[in-house]
């Protein structure tokens, strides 16, 4: 699949947009998908911040407001990453070895790890979001979004290998190379430089402590699980985009 293919196939998985996909999904596929997925959280953070500011302008109270646009970035990409990160939270909750905690991530039902995190993140978030509002810091939303989907691409790194021979984490462990975590990374924090217009080294500190929180996730569950599972990655881009919606609401 080319370039172009593996856009409309990061648009079909990462957003709601019915995009068909033209050829087969591979890894080769998933590859290039994933390259594209920061660019699909600018989409989803425009959306985000221009929502925010809208009920904003219908004078809706700031954590209302808050609360409204994390719905409706769960609507916009299927609840997936919320899920990934409920599952990653059962599954490092349980107790026994890898299998043990795969086989708690397979089950359907959410665990009473998974409720807690659920509702400390999307707290967080809507908490962080209404004081973005009112300190009227429209970028950071962006960034934040950002940020999350540019977490994938560090997750699935060269050297890291699937914990299951099959599913999302087989078709893109160890599919991206160091250049292109590295590539989004810099461009995140040029952005962040302008996330605070009153102190740019705060956005840029969000994005620092949100790669050093992903590169700690990723690690931890690549140890416990045995390799990389694909709710890892919903996992760590709520990670960062809370991480960095909190550090950009502070002050």
């Amino acid at each position: 699949m080319s370039r172009a293919g593996g856009f409309r196939l990061a648009l079909t998985l990462l957003t709601i947009l019915p995009v068909p996909v033209v050829g087969t999904v591979d890894r080769d596929a998933a590859r290039h998908a994933l390259q594209w997925a920061p660019l699909m959280g600018l989409l989803l953070g425009l959306l985000a911040a221009g929502v925010l500011a809208g009920l904003g302008l219908l004078g809706a109270p700031p954590l209302l407001a808050g609360l409204l646009v994390v719905a409706v970035l769960a609507l916009a990409t299927r609840g997936m990453h919320l899920d990934g990160l409920a599952d990653t939270a059962d599954g490092l909750g349980c107790y026994g070895g890898p299998q043990r905690a795969l086989e708690v991530m397979r089950d359907g039902p959410a665990g009473p790890f998974a409720v807690v995190v659920l509702v400390l993140v999307l707290a967080l978030q809507a908490s962080a979001l209404a004081a973005l509002l009112a300190a009227d810091r429209w970028l950071a939303v962006v960034l934040a979004v950002a940020a999350g989907r540019v977490t994938f691409a560090w997750c699935c790194r060269r050297g890291v290998s699937p914990a299951r021979p099959e599913g999302l984490g087989a078709l893109v462990a160890g599919s991206q190379p160091p250049a292109v975590p590295l590539a989004w990374g810099l461009v995140l924090l040029g952005g962040a430089l302008a996330a605070v217009p009153s102190r740019p080294w705060q956005g840029a500190a969000a994005v620092l402590l949100a790669a050093a929180s992903v590169r700690w996730l990723s690690r931890h569950t690549t140890r416990r699980f045995g390799g990389l599972v694909g709710d890892v990655l919903g996992a760590a881009s709520e990670t960062a985009t809370t991480v960095v919606l909190v550090v950009c609401a502070l002050g």
